[in-house]
């Protein structure tokens, strides 16, 4: 007697109602399934790419606010800090390096960082091809620009001013790409990387045009040619591999990424910026600790909202095994006449549960990673962008475990009244 084919043909035969069933279960497991993606491969991404970052600083302003914007990319800078204040923090005896970053711009979208080549170093990135820059406008783009925007090496492009699509271009003076990196799951495949000259110089590209008026050309005389060629020759000048830019102008960056010389730095530096200087400063570990408290309270509430929705499919199943059970109480008698026993008939019922809550959790997992699969597709210059949806984790078994758990609960009722099935009883009232 093959019981799961049996056990089939039962659910089968009300296709509405088990579909409802395996619906409800599997809308939940979706929920919990896409929490479990999210909050293990968002926190991962998140302390990755802050590793080597014991303290940003800014130009005042909110704290989580300079480290997403600095450390993470996804938010506005908090405005710029005077370089000369900025060279003075670097020197100080509890610091033991300092990144400065120039950020205000954007090609399609993706941001475009100024700052040096250790920058590089502090995420340890891989050429495929090319290498880094050496002279103003050349930059270094990551993996997934590479291939979203299809650029080659050589070729060039413009910037927009801003961080978002949609802002007036840059386009006095084109980037050429001079390095691809290998891909490396971390904020760098998202970023253009270019010296904190070739920010400085594209905006004042575009005061300089602003300001220009027309002149005859007969009128130019040899000191405005002279300081022309002098303009176009800073352009293929050595940029600063390391540390700050060397320039006789007052100049501005956006953000200092800083690493501490020893332990006592943590405590002192930053109280010391935050009160002895117009600056702030922030710390990565516990901006997104304070982050991640505030979204564990909306993923708390989600997982409550997946355990009613399982809950209720739970009851679900309960009903249609016991209603299904009361009008087959006949047939469970003519299986005893055939020879099954009562055990064989407990195992039946118990059968129908599994295959409910297996088949739940089976489209339930499915659904979960389609969606997060439809939100990384929706969010291409974000932080969800970089995540994986197609990682199956080992926790997704303990899903499968439960939503099987929920189907022998929800058998249970009905798996006793198959077993106190009366042969006699049932026949003669046929």
């Amino acid at each position: 007697m093959n019981l799961l084919k049996i056990s089939w043909k039962y659910l089968t035969f009300r296709p509405l109602s088990t579909g409802l069933n395996i619906f409800l279960l599997a809308l939940g497991l979706a929920i919990i399934t896409v929490l479990l993606l999210i909050q293990d491969q968002f926190e991962k991404k998140m302390n990755q790419d802050a590793a080597g970052i014991d303290l940003v600083v800014g130009a005042k302003g909110s704290p989580l606010q300079l480290i997403l914007s600095s450390v993470y990319h996804i938010d506005f800078p908090t405005g710029n800090i005077k370089m000369e204040e900025a060279k003075r923090l670097s020197s100080n005896r509890l610091v033991k390096k300092v990144i400065p970053l120039a950020l205000g711009d954007n090609v399609q979208g993706f941001r475009i960082v100024g700052t040096n080549h250790d920058y590089l170093s502090l995420y340890e990135v891989e050429f495929e091809q090319g290498k880094a820059w050496e002279e103003p406008f050349q930059v270094v783009i990551g993996a997934e620009i590479a291939q979203k925007l299809n650029l080659k090496l050589g070729d060039e492009f413009i910037g927009s001013h801003g961080i978002s699509v949609g802002s007036h271009d840059h386009d006095q003076h084109n980037f050429v790409v001079s390095g691809i990196l290998v891909p490396k799951g971390n904020v760098v495949d998202r970023l253009v990387l270019t010296s904190i000259e070739s920010v400085w110089y594209t905006h004042d590209e575009e005061g300089s045009e602003e300001s220009e008026t027309p002149v005859d050309s007969l009128s130019v005389d040899s000191g405005e040619i002279e300081h022309e060629a002098d303009h176009h020759a800073k352009f293929h000048q050595p940029v600063a591999t390391t540390g700050f830019p060397l320039t006789d102008e007052e100049r501005e960056v956006t953000t200092l990424l800083l690493q501490f010389r020893n332990p006592m730095a943590a405590i002192q530096l930053p109280r010391m910026i935050n009160s002895g200087t117009s600056m702030q400063a922030a710390s990565p570990s516990f901006e997104m600790s304070r982050l991640f408290e505030l979204l564990g309270i909306g993923i708390s509430l989600l997982q409550g909202l997946a355990v009613v929705l399982i809950v209720i499919a739970g009851l679900g199943i309960f009903i249609a095994l016991y209603n299904s059970l009361k009008e087959r109480k006949y047939d469970l008698a003519i299986l005893r006449a055939l020879g099954a026993s009562r055990i064989q008939l407990v195992i039946l019922v118990f059968l129908e549960g599994i295959l409910l809550t297996f088949f739940g959790a089976l489209i339930g997992i499915i659904l979960g990673h389609s969606f997060l699969a439809l939100l990384v597709s929706q969010s291409e210059q974000t932080v969800v962008s970089a995540l994986n949806p197609w990682i199956f984790l080992s926790q997704e078994l303990w899903v499968v475990g439960y939503a099987l758990a929920v189907g022998l609960i929800a058998s249970l009722i009905p798996a006793w009244s198959a077993y106190q099935t009366s042969i006699a009883k049932q026949l003669t009232k046929a």
